[in-house]
């Protein structure tokens, strides 16, 4: 599939994001988490950044990082952008549970489970 061209305008208080951690990645305390992608154990809530915003949408900013509950997105689509293809996807706005102006230095949250404590849960439910 090649890259959509051009300007996109979301409409509404429609929420565009891009940058949804997929893929394998490190907490900050050097803890990798293997990607995870359709995976059982990949249910979980994701970071994203807000790519665009509609012109109704007054909770998020562009480039702004939000935790979108697990699901309430929609497949990517790739869009060109300064000559790189990225992958964006429309978000649920009712199901945006936390927003940060940086990108969080820990990429996994587990329902109020510490990052050790939610690693130490999947060896001991993986071995």
């Amino acid at each position: 599939m090649s890259a959509i061209k051009g300007k996109l305008r979301p409409l509404r208080n429609t929420v565009l994001v891009s940058d949804m951690g997929f893929e394998e990645q490190t907490t900050a305390s050097g803890i990798v988490i293997q990607s995870d992608d359709g995976k059982s154990h990949g249910v979980k809530p994701r970071w994203a950044r807000v790519w665009a915003i509609g012109p109704e949408q007054v909770e998020v900013k562009l480039g702004e990082w939000i935790y979108i509950e697990h699901g309430r997105w929609t497949r990517g689509i790739k869009v060109e952008e300064n000559g790189e293809d990225i992958v964006i996807r429309r978000v649920d706005t009712d199901a945006i549970l936390l927003q940060a102006d940086d990108k969080p230095t820990d990429v996994y949250m587990a329902k109020g489970i510490e990052v050790q404590e939610a690693v130490e849960a999947y060896r001991l439910e993986n071995k």
